[in-house]
Parts: C-alpha cells; sequence; structure tokens
C-alpha cells in the first residue's frame, strides 16, 4: 500500500523521496509525505501530489486487468538487473524503480535472468523491421526473453518476432500498463499480455509523455543483460538506451544497416566511435550477453528447414507472402492459386521453418538464405 501510494505522488524518477525510503523504509516515508514533514528535495517532488490518496484504487485497477503491483520486498523483484542503475555512472539516469506496475503471468525475475533488450528507430525500413523480427525469433528459441517499447518500427517488430517463435518478450511502456499505446499496437499488447509480460513504473491510468520515454528507456536497459540497437536515426531515442546500457557496463550491439540510410546513422556513429560492437546473427547476440564458456558463437551456418526448401504449394504460398508489410490469408490463397484452406494449413509451417512470420495485418516473408 505504501510503495503504490508512493509510486504515484512522485514523477520517476524521485531521487530524494528514493533516499528517504532507503533510510526509513517505505511505510514511514509515506506517512511522512502525507504530513508534509520532509525536507525540501522530498517536498519538490512530492507536494503537488500528496493528497493523492489512490492506492487501493490503483490496486484494484491493476487487478481488474489480470496484473500486479511488484516491490523491492518482493521475491518477484528483479533484484540483481535493477542493482545496475545503483551504480555511479548509471545514477545520472536514475536509480532502482519505488515499484513496478506489471501484466502478465511470467514471474518477472525468472523472465529477466536471460535477457537482450532489442531496440530501434520508431520510423524503421523493411531492413530493420526484418532483422529485428528474424533476430527476435531466433533470440526468443536460444531461450532469451526479448525486452522493448512496444512502439512503432523496429520495437513492434522485435516483440512479434519473439511471439512466433514461441518465446517471451516484455513491453517496457511510458504509461499505465491498462494503456493500449501506441493504438495501433493494442491487439499487439493484448497479446503480450497473455503470453508475456508489460511492466512500467507508472499506476494505472496515466498516459505517456515525452519524458516519460527517456524514463522509461533506462529499465528497458536494466532489464536486459544488454542491449541490440537494430536501427538508429542521429538524434533516435534508442541512442538513449544505448547510452544508459554503456553507463551500466552491460554489452551493446549495434546491426550495420547500408551506408545510405539515415535509419541506420546512428547504429554506424556507436560503431564508429568505439562504443558497440558490431552484430550479425543471434549466435553472436548470444555469445555478447550469455554466461561465460556457455554461449560461444560458431561460424554462420546457412538457414535451412527441415523441410528443405519449399516445393510446390508451399513455394507457391511463400512467394505470394508480403516482403515488407502482412498480407492476410485470402490474400495469399488469392496471389498463390492455393485453396484457402491449405494456406491456413502451410503457412504455420513456413512459420516454423523460420521462413514466414505473423504479424498484426497477416503474414510476412523471411527471405532463405
Amino acid at each position: 500500500m505504501a510503495r503504490a501510494y508512493l509510486s504515484r505522488v512522485a514523477e520517476p524518477y524521485p531521487a530524494a523521496l528514493a533516499a528517504l525510503i532507503a533510510e526509513v523504509g517505505p511505510v514511514e516515508a509515506a506517512e511522512l509525505v502525507r504530513s508534509g514533514e520532509v525536507s525540501s528535495s522530498v517536498a519538490s517532488q512530492t507536494s503537488a501530489r500528496r493528497s493523492e490518496e489512490r492506492a487501493r484504487a490503483d490496486l484494484a485497477a491493476i487487478a481488474r486487468v489480470g496484473g500486479r503491483l511488484v516491490i523491492p520486498e518482493d521475491e518477484e523483484w528483479p533484484r540483481w538487473p535493477l542493482l545496475g542503475l545503483e551504480n555511479v555512472a548509471a545514477r545520472r539516469c536514475g536509480g532502482e524503480p519505488i515499484a513496478l506496475w506489471v501484466r502478465g503471468a511470467p514471474f518477472l525475475a525468472d523472465a529477466v535472468d536471460k535477457a537482450v533488450a532489442v531496440v530501434g528507430s520508431r520510423a524503421a525500413s523493411g531492413y530493420g523491421e526484418q532483422v529485428a523480427g528474424e533476430f527476435s525469433y531466433g533470440l526468443a528459441l536460444a531461450g532469451l526473453t526479448v525486452v522493448s517499447g512496444a512502439a512503432y518500427g523496429i520495437d513492434g517488430a522485435a516483440h512479434r518476432g519473439a511471439l512466433a517463435a514461441p518465446g517471451l518478450t516484455i513491453a517496457v511502456l511510458a504509461c499505465g500498463v491498462d494503456t493500449a499505446y501506441p493504438a495501433g499496437h493494442q491487439g499487439l499488447l493484448a497479446r503480450i499480455s497473455r503470453e508475456g509480460l508489460i511492466v512500467s513504473e507508472y499506476p494505472p491510468g496515466v498516459m505517456p509523455a515525452r519524458h516519460r520515454f527517456l524514463t522509461r528507456n533506462r529499465l528497458i536497459a536494466a532489464l536486459a543483460g544488454g542491449t541490440v540497437v537494430v536501427e538508429a536515426g542521429r538524434r533516435s531515442g534508442a541512442k538513449n538506451t544505448a547510452a544508459i546500457t554503456q553507463a551500466l557496463g552491460r554489452p551493446l550491439m549495434v546491426v550495420p544497416g547500408p551506408v545510405t540510410s539515415a535509419s541506420s546513422v546512428g547504429c554506424h556513429e556507436l560503431l564508429r566511435d568505439g562504443r558497440a560492437v558490431s552484430v550479425s546473427s543471434v549466435a553472436e547476440i548470444v555469445e555478447s550477453v550469455g554466461r561465460f564458456g556457455d554461449d560461444l558463437a560458431t561460424e554462420p551456418a546457412e538457414k535451412e528447414s527441415d523441410l528443405g526448401v519449399p516445393q510446390g504449394e508451399a513455394m507457391r504460398v511463400y512467394e505470394a507472402l508480403g516482403k515488407r508489410n502482412g498480407v492476410s490469408d485470402e490474400a495469399v490463397s488469392v496471389e498463390s492459386g492455393v485453396p484457402l484452406e491449405r494456406v491456413r494449413a502451410l503457412l504455420p509451417e513456413l512459420e516454423l521453418a523460420g521462413l514466414a512470420l505473423h504479424v498484426d495485418r497477416g503474414w510476412q516473408k523471411l527471405e532463405m538464405r
């Protein structure tokens, strides 16, 4: 109850309030904030909202959407990942959250035990979305949790790739976990809440704001063992996540793009400045964030399906898939000339073979190598 109250009365990250909680504990800290008997620094962070007694209502609201409040006193608290926020370099980005509002069944601490963040530009290219989807699919198959921010572009492709594996993915939001933002990802977020986790520092009902995305980025970096930037412009928010990853002392990886692409300028700057390493396969990512000696990358192998190269009707269905955007079962049937029932039987086989990806608007082609 105390942490639910404190989570609403102060905008993350409230350094002075966090210091008070560390000194006297959350229950006494909440009583002091309510009464106004706090230092001027704590008062500046809490006075505007200290009369907002909505802890019970917030806990009831999160329960209605199948969620819960996870606090540092719980076994579920991701203690080791978030401890990195307390180091000297990372403190400039904000420290450990007061509490986390969570939707989804998986146990949060277990979900982030082996995790990697996949982030990038909202205005992503087809190349970027394909790489994000394929890498996240492979990471999920390798047993890693994919963490991202549920934004359009690279984030959305990363979540979809992990879900298609099927694997575990975590969406970290800059608003309440009961709010579908962006609105176009309402279906994706609903699926993540059923099969993965949605996490936020913000209580139910809080709407997104520009400054909250920067605060959110530190959680994406902290909950993961390393960060992969797939595409980033010169002033991309993904570069902010990259900087926090560096401050945490965790592996920072980038995917090189075409030198003519504005979407990859930020990635190339990180490489040129020596702040990140280049990765071009799932194995290289796993090696960077994996357990020492257990996850070494081998030479790249050709992607082959157990079914081999698609033949006959399967090849016709494969060729009818969208290269950049998803297409519906019905559209695939019309384009390929294969009966709809047969199309619906073949598409999951192509997905299992790593040749198709199910996205919000239908099915997308993954290139054979």
